[in-house]
């Protein structure tokens, strides 16, 4: 299946939105090799966030029908707010070729496909930053016109990007709070590759009396651990909200 994905990779991938999240997937996809950037093609209202697509080598554009128009893979990476609007306004040149994804935080598969072509294939994905250094972790969701040859075909697409698995879509929004808006770069690589538990790696840096106990100390004290998942709770009830409105 994988290497039945891997054959059909779209030429031209495109991005309706170009904010940091369309161009961390965009730069993810382009180091890895999986598209070339010449084949890239976003649009946003203003220059502003294209330049940064441009500067990768990618093609550009004010009008987001072009991008449906010219690419079969299409992510929607705008706004929450903003989507409903987009997608009332690409509907009527989506086809039966056509492959969507959003990134659109708290934007729910019901919702996407009620605002689109009644057989539409939807899915949703949540991205994080560290899509751009490939290290990021990612989960998707299918729409119920997705099947297992779309899922395949994204999640080989984003394997470029970092981890990506399927997961039920009442998971999407607690990545959203976990994941999304709370990264963390450095042991998480080492963690994974040394398969050492948090515990572990902690007592390795921490030498009796040096400094990094010190700032642990200063942590505990300070209520990071309650307050890390307090924010956590915070950012999913929030990408829930999103969802209902």
């Amino acid at each position: 299946m994988a290497a039945e994905a891997a054959e059909s990779l779209p030429r031209r991938v495109g991005f309706v939105g170009a904010g940091r999240m369309a161009e961390a997937v965009a730069q993810g996809l382009i180091r890895a090799g999986k598209v070339e950037a010449q084949h890239v093609l976003a649009s946003a209202p203003t220059d502003r966030n294209l330049c940064h697509f441009r500067a990768l080598g990618c093609q550009t554009t004010h009008s987001n029908l072009e991008v449906l128009q010219g690419c079969s893979l299409v992510f929607f990476a705008t706004k929450p707010h903003v989507l409903p609007a987009v997608l009332a306004e690409v509907a009527p040149v989506v086809t039966a070729e056509h492959i969507l994804v959003s990134v659109a935080a708290g934007v729910s598969l019901s919702t996407l496909e009620e605002l689109l072509p009644p057989t539409a294939r939807v899915l949703r994905v949540s991205p994080n930053l560290p899509c751009v250094v490939q290290e990021g972790a990612l989960v998707m969701a299918r729409g119920r016109h997705a099947g297992s040859s779309e899922v395949e075909l994204l999640r080989t697409l984003l394997e470029a990007c970092g981890q990506c698995e399927e997961v039920p879509e009442a998971h999407v929004d607690v990545h959203t709070g976990l994941s999304g808006s709370g990264v963390a770069f450095g042991t998480a690589k080492m963690l994974l590759q040394e398969g050492q538990h948090p515990a572990q790696l902690r007592t390795d840096v921490c030498t009796p009396g040096g400094t990094t106990i010190y700032g642990l100390h200063a942590l505990e004290r300070g209520g990071l651990r309650a307050a890390a998942m307090s924010a956590v709770e915070a950012a999913t009830c929030r990408a829930k909200e999103i969802s209902r409105k």
